[in-house]
């Protein structure tokens, strides 16, 4: 078993608009996140990851995920599995649920156009 208690995650700010809160299993093949997005997250263009597979579980709040040239809703109860490669963005005022396979790196992810 590992754990991780609330005393040892660790909050990065990716932008104004976005704080993650980052629960490390120090496991490569699993990390998880909560993030709070009150607006645009990348400001400008896409992100996307090479490695990971991202599943984000809406907490609470709504707003919307632009995946490649697709726009979806999303609030409280949805889910969307994100797979490597695919460009995305996300917009409005929410937090998410993220567990990533393997775990989330800074290093494969890229923002692009």
């Amino acid at each position: 078993m590992k754990l991780v208690k609330s005393s040892q995650t660790q909050e990065f700010k990716n932008s104004d608009t976005c704080i993650a809160t980052e629960y490390s299993f120090d496991d490569e093949a699993i990390n998880i996140a909560v993030v709070k997005l009150a607006g645009r997250y990348p400001d400008i263009g896409r992100a996307m990851n090479e490695k990971c597979k991202e599943v984000a579980y809406v907490i609470e709040g709504s707003g919307k995920i632009f995946i490649d040239d697709k726009e979806t809703s999303l609030e409280k109860g949805d889910s969307v599995l994100i797979e490597p490669t695919e460009k995305f963005y996300w917009e409005g005022n929410f937090t998410l649920f993220i567990p990533c396979v393997p775990a989330w790196s800074q290093e494969q992810h890229k923002q692009v156009d």
